[in-house]
């Protein structure tokens, strides 16, 4: 059909044919999805968003070539040699991709699977713990934050924000605005991809098993403002936080961290493993006397909120063995007590212990 309609309409057939049929491969594949029930209904393109066309089937030697240390070029059909920024060596390949971002910057990627991280091989394992105000916390102690904007960086963004309500729409000055704010949110985005990746590495190299907390992003991130019939409360205070979530990356940092050790991490169900003390194992809401401090009711220990919830997700807490069987293990491996008596289940991990032997 495509030769057909390309035979019929010249301006069809003044572009690539390869690019066409890779986006008819693409609607093809987002049907599939949608009636698979993984996927909505694919929609229709919008500017801005998703800019960008697929090349395949090339041959790497003919069709990239170096011209110096910083500069390459790629041939690009019906364009021709177009240079880039050589920013790493580009591998063996059989299809790149060129994309326009918001921020009006041009990109090729070159599209290869990457060797996987070798493991360390010392057996050890660390749990991370996400949050807003501490973006990464492990159970080895360490806290580790996203880069985001900075307080002047921060300032110009509502100032641009500002000036583009102002402005009248369709105008040159809100069209100005608009590419400044992308420009500022386009830089974040490249901070936060950056962090990411080094972070990813980092864990992939340095431990054998990699367990993170189970959340559900999507519905945390959802937003709050309901219907007509229902609205919501508190939207403004939602939105903000929604923005704090995603701001963090959670979502790619365990993306990316499974791409480079894959079979090395595990996700751990989010249930308790903040209240859960991670020294006697007791689960009480009391536990908890601030968003960074906990204090446990039973047996005083005291920790850093974040530091305590890792060391439970490095436990497999709350997963994997009945509570039952698990906690005096715990205790064993990380107190040095003898659990004494262990109460029955309390649905949904929430199993306590109902006395600890004194220590040895």
């Amino acid at each position: 059909m495509l030769t057909q309609a390309r035979a019929e309409y010249p301006w069809l057939a003044a572009g690539a044919q390869n690019v066409q049929q890779q986006a008819l491969r693409d609607f093809s594949q987002a049907m599939r999805n949608f009636y698979a029930g993984s996927h909505g209904y694919p929609g229709r393109r919008r500017r801005y968003i998703a800019e960008g066309f697929r090349i395949t089937g090339f041959n790497l030697g003919l069709h990239v070539r170096r011209l110096n240390r910083r500069w390459g070029q790629v041939r690009i059909p019906k364009i021709g040699w177009v240079r880039f920024r050589w920013t790493r060596a580009v591998p063996e390949c059989k299809s790149y991709r060129v994309t326009l971002d918001r921020a009006g910057r041009w990109h090729v990627a070159f599209a290869a699977v990457p060797e996987p991280v070798p493991a360390p091989g010392t057996g050890e394992a660390v749990g991370i713990d996400r949050g807003v105000v501490i973006t990464a916390a492990l159970s080895t102690g360490e806290k580790l934050h996203c880069p985001g904007m900075s307080s002047r960086e921060r300032a110009g963004l509502r100032k641009a924000e500002r000036r583009k309500a102002r402005a009248a729409k369709g105008s040159p000055g809100q069209s100005a605005e608009r590419a400044r704010i992308a420009r500022l949110r386009a830089r974040e985005a490249d901070r936060r991809k950056d962090w990411c990746e080094k972070v990813s590495t980092s864990l992939a190299r340095r431990f054998d098993l990699i367990r993170f907390e189970d959340l559900r992003i999507k519905n945390m991130t959802r937003s709050a403002k309901g219907t007509a019939g229902n609205p919501g409360s508190n939207v403004r205070a939602k939105s903000g936080l929604n923005r704090a979530i995603l701001a963090q990356g959670w979502g790619l940092l365990v993306r990316r961290t499974q791409d480079k050790a894959p079979g090395r991490v595990e996700t751990v169900r989010a249930a308790y493993t903040s209240l859960r003390c991670s020294a006697c194992g007791w689960v009480d809401k009391n536990s908890r006397d601030s968003q960074a401090g906990f204090c446990c009711v039973a047996c005083g220990f005291t920790c850093n909120a974040d530091i305590n919830a890792s060391i439970n997700i490095a436990a497999g807490h709350a997963g994997g063995a009945p509570a039952s069987v698990r906690e005096p293990q715990l205790l064993a491996s990380l107190t040095g007590q003898d659990a004494v008596g262990i109460s029955g289940p309390a649905g949904g991990g929430g199993c306590q212990l109902a006395s600890v032997a004194s220590r040895r």
